[in-house]
């Protein structure tokens, strides 16, 4: 089945609030080499300003993930994970995220594209804080491959 093209505009509910704990953000740190102290040592972090240890910028991908997983669940999506590439990844940050944030994300398919016997699925991701306070927008674009072996 194709990508299934009334998905864009396509809103989904916010997911459930995650917390993001300090250790979470420490282990992400080391798993993308991020070394600053600030992503470690919440006396550096405080020194930045901050309340609190801070995420690596890719660490948004954690809450962006609860986003897609509803998009891979839709039974009408046409999408199905075995055909699908992680193509492009974008972030735009109205804060960094910090250890004691407690997010949701809401997913928006933005766009699909053909390109061939694929589609470029594009979707928002537009996380907040317990506040309703913008954090960062996460924009993915997946390749969804046509299924055909």
């Amino acid at each position: 089945m194709p990508v299934n093209p009334e998905l864009v505009g396509r809103a989904f509910p916010p997911t459930s609030p995650y917390l993001v704990g300090r250790e979470k953000v420490r282990e992400f740190a080391r798993a993308v080499f991020a070394d600053d102290p600030q992503h470690f040592d919440p006396e550096a972090a405080r020194a930045l300003g901050y309340a609190d240890v801070v995420a690596p910028p890719t660490f948004a991908m954690v809450i962006q993930d609860q986003t897609l997983q509803q998009l891979l669940a839709e039974p009408d999506s046409g999408i199905e994970l075995a055909h699908v590439l992680h193509a492009e990844q974008r972030f735009a940050y109205s804060r960094p995220i910090v250890a004691g944030d407690e997010l949701t994300g809401r997913l928006t398919v933005s766009g699909i594209r053909a390109l061939g016997g694929n589609a470029m699925v594009t979707s928002d991701a537009e996380i907040r804080d317990v506040h309703g306070e913008h954090v960062v927008t996460a924009t993915s674009v997946l390749l969804v491959g046509g299924g055909e072996s």
